[in-house]
């Protein structure tokens, strides 16, 4: 069973995502801010990350620098989803290492076919 850490503060968003990725057979993991999200990959290594870019204590770009410079995370594909979604906050993103970056407000249909993807490639 692949594994899914979700890094986001919104509670409402983790509670929508978390039982959808489930229901498709993912082990879940979230963390309500950066620091904990980067505690948790660390320790369970998960297949994929979903980051929002917005988080109390470290921003989602430091995150997802910290995640591809840590030699037990750097392989982990991470999709952003964010609200953040001028040409630069992308370009941003992806600078420091996301894989695919998806804007809010979003479709849970594309999430789940984007995780499906990154999963089996």
């Amino acid at each position: 069973m692949a594994k899914i850490l979700l890094i986001e503060d919104s509670k409402k968003l983790a509670l929508a995502l978390k039982p959808a990725l489930e229901g498709e057979g993912y082990e879940m993991f979230w963390a309500e801010d950066g620091i904990k999200g980067l505690e948790i990959a660390k320790k369970e290594i998960p297949n994929l990350i979903l980051l929002d870019l917005m988080l109390p204590k470290v921003s989602g770009f430091e995150i997802c620098k910290q995640l591809k410079q840590h030699e037990k995370t750097f392989k982990i594909p991470v999709v952003i989803i964010s609200t953040l979604n001028k040409e630069e906050d992308i370009a941003l993103a992806k600078q420091m290492g996301a894989d695919k970056y998806i804007g809010k407000p979003y479709n849970l249909s594309e999430i789940l076919e984007e995780v499906k993807y990154l999963l089996c490639s």
